[in-house]
């Protein structure tokens, strides 16, 4: 299998074109959406001498089906009976500033009522990142997540977030803009990667500072029922500390240093992904995190399920008068490295579904 990003030689030097498109996706479907490229990207040699260029991390499939008008009614979550615990325990995948797929998904798990507001109870929500960029509304959906967080604590519940690589690329270029940073092969900007993987201008412009200090203080790994959760499908947060309470602390000290460089190194890292993914060395690979951090199965999003399918391009029959990108057949979350990973990410950007999982799952 092609192996995961970052996953090469110790004495390579990686650069951003280690966690782009994964090798197997030879073109970009032509629905992609186009966005703004990087300074010189018209003329590769109007590149300023030592310029990196960065490049998308997946493609932006625009979804050619309308939101979901209204979710299946569903039982209401079941109530935790008194003295028993806490309430059941779901898990969201990326949501990428789809809010209207967020909030179907929501309903017809019974999480929220037909308003928009808390209605599970004492239940207890987890989100894994990337709530913006790509999609149409990436501040709608952190505002929801926000106040879902209040109205869930006030019943007895919680609703919580871990951070995303594209958290970390937001604050980035809100910060930083056109800084030069080094990537590690040169230089590159926040701006130019946040644009080139699906940037959205009217998030920018709606971009506050309660925002801001939201996303900055997000937890980076946590464990839950024995379940690891984690955003990116990568061993890199075994680079910020030992325990799960370090690695937190790594992370927002170092977004208080708001040194541009150290914020691009941890982006980078965030990025990685599919080190779970190979036969052989995946299951390895999560037994090291399991080792390290606690749990007996990883929960992470980033990496759309088509991709670790090696799904992705392909076309619907011949026989069809025109051959479009297949919607890609997720309707669950992908279970896999010897039933010691769950992927979360349905693929909603490219057509997939957004995810609302319960834990444990039946395996």
């Amino acid at each position: 299998m092609t192996q995961g990003a970052g996953q090469g030689p110790a004495a390579r030097t990686e650069t951003l074109r280690d966690f782009r498109v994964p090798a197997y996706v030879h073109d970009v479907p032509a629905n992609v959406m186009p966005t703004e490229p990087a300074p010189g990207a018209e003329n590769p040699d109007a590149y300023p001498e030592g310029y990196t260029p960065t490049e998308r991390d997946l493609p932006v499939i625009s979804r050619t089906d309308p939101p979901p008008a209204e979710a299946p009614q569903q039982a209401p979550v079941p109530a935790p009976v008194a003295g028993e615990g806490p309430g059941p325990l779901f898990v969201v995948g990326d949501v990428h500033g789809y809010l209207a797929e967020l909030i179907a998904a929501l309903q017809e798990k019974g999480l929220i009522d037909a308003e928009g507001n808390w209605a599970a109870g004492t239940a207890r929500l987890w989100f894994l990142g990337d709530f913006t960029d790509r999609g149409p509304d990436g501040i709608g959906v952190i505002d929801l997540v926000m106040r879902l967080s209040a109205e869930a604590a006030a019943a007895g519940g919680y609703c919580k977030a871990l951070m995303g690589n594209h958290e970390l690329l937001l604050l980035g270029a809100k910060r930083f803009g056109d800084t030069p940073v080094n990537s590690g092969a040169g230089t590159a900007t926040f701006q130019a990667a946040w644009l080139l993987n699906g940037g959205q201008k009217s998030d920018m412009d709606r971009l506050q500072d309660v925002h801001l200090q939201w996303m900055s203080r997000l937890d980076a790994i946590e464990i839950e029922d024995d379940h690891l959760l984690m955003h990116s499908d990568a061993t890199s947060y075994l680079d910020y500390g030992d325990s799960i309470e370090a690695v937190n602390d790594t992370i927002r000290e170092t977004l208080t240093r708001n040194d541009a460089d150290e914020c691009w190194d941890l982006f980078r890292k965030f990025t990685k992904r599919f080190a779970f993914r190979d036969e052989e060395s995946g299951p390895g690979a999560v037994r090291e995190l399991l080792g390290a951090f606690g749990g007996s199965r990883v929960v992470h999003g980033h990496s759309p399920i088509p991709y670790l399918l090696g799904e992705v391009g392909a076309e619907s029959g011949a026989d069809d008068a025109e051959e479009k990108p297949a919607r890609p057949a997720v309707e669950g979350p992908h279970v896999y490295a010897g039933g010691l990973a769950i992927a979360m990410d349905g693929g909603v950007t490219m057509a997939g579904k957004l995810l609302v999982q319960q834990l444990p799952m039946d395996i």
